[in-house]
């Protein structure tokens, strides 16, 4: 199976909640009494379907031929007030940071971000009362006993946005895939040629003191992904969970200030709080440069930006980078 079948981060599926199960109409017979009073059971929850974080998943590839999630309904109630037993609840365990969107309102019903945590997507609907519930000093043989509560059912639309803490920004071939395979232990596919990577591939870099940190390398940006082109809004949903976003530009650039503009300007156009996060700038293959080159590119970039000139190659400047990020990602809030 290839890389790109491997990471499914857009699901779509039919869930249906179970019915609850009727309440009982009864009244006690036996050989004892024979014209006893009501004892009809209420029925039971129809099944939820619920929706449970877990840390182990890295993708919805699990739920791809999962389309149709249909709960079970409740029992029905019965006599001798017994209560039906209650729909078996669907749990679907997804990724953390997977979100849940109501396809026909697209409003998010729930975003998971830890593990273990649930959330019920679709409520089971209620067992009705039996008529035992009913009875009363002037009415002590009631007629009458509930439904259930009919489920609900509906498309929901499941997204996963990657929960890194450094998202890797750049154009196809900027040097994205081969640093994180020199800074992590991931083992990105590595090739020449444009969107290499057509699905975000995470690393734990290792950082002193046994501290470590996530870092993700997206699919490669291209002018337009805002308005769709490319892998376009797919990779754009990825960063917005980053809390720092690395922009890698290579030292072969024709026009390094242009090319983080475009960049740049692409998050702008998706989500303008992308600009909140604090951005570093990598300049990647940089082991050729000489110093007046450096300064030379260092005048093209903005300078409130933090810079760290690299080679994956010759592991110049990754412990520069190291630290540049984890401070960006520790500093103290104000």
């Amino acid at each position: 199976m290839s890389e790109k079948n491997n990471f499914i981060d857009y699901i779509r599926i039919f869930c249906k909640s179970g019915h609850g199960g009727a309440g009982s109409r009864h009244f006690m017979r036996n050989k004892l009494t024979a014209m006893g009073g009501p004892d009809g059971g209420d029925g039971g929850r129809g099944a939820h379907i619920i929706l449970k974080g877990n840390s182990n998943l890295w993708t919805l590839l699990h739920l791809r031929y999962f389309k149709n999630v249909l709960a079970e309904d409740g029992e029905n109630g019965s006599k001798n007030n017994c209560t039906g037993k209650d729909g078996a609840d669907i749990i679907i365990e997804v990724p953390l940071g997977t979100i849940a969107r109501d396809e026909e309102t697209g409003k998010i019903d729930a975003e998971i971000l830890e593990d273990g945590q649930e959330f019920i997507l679709m409520k089971g609907g209620r067992g009705g009362l039996g008529n035992s519930n009913f009875a009363t000093p002037t009415n002590q043989a009631p007629e009458h006993a509930q439904p259930g509560e009919p489920g609900v059912e509906g498309w929901k639309n499941l997204e996963l946005k990657v929960l890194a803490d450094v998202g890797l920004v750049g154009f196809p071939n900027a040097g994205k895939s081969t640093l994180l395979s020199v800074i992590t232990a991931a083992k990105p596919k590595i090739a020449n040629y444009a969107f290499t990577t057509l699905a975000p591939q995470l690393g734990m870099v290792s950082y002193r003191d046994n501290k470590s940190f996530c870092i993700a390398d997206l699919p490669g940006i291209i002018e337009g992904a805002a308005e769709g082109k490319g892998l376009g809004h797919r990779f754009l949903r990825h960063i917005e969970r980053n809390s720092v976003l690395l922009f890698l530009i290579p030292a072969d650039s024709n026009d390094h200030g242009k090319e983080f503009e475009i960049l740049r300007t692409e998050l702008e156009k998706y989500n303008p709080e992308m600009l909140q996060k604090d951005f570093i700038i990598a300049v990647s293959k940089s082991d050729m440069l000489d110093d007046e080159l450096k300064t030379a590119i260092e005048k093209e970039l903005p300078s409130n930006i933090p810079l760290v000139f690299i080679s994956s190659i010759t592991n110049k400047g990754l412990t520069e980078l190291k630290d540049t990020l984890w401070n960006a990602l520790n500093k103290p809030t104000v």
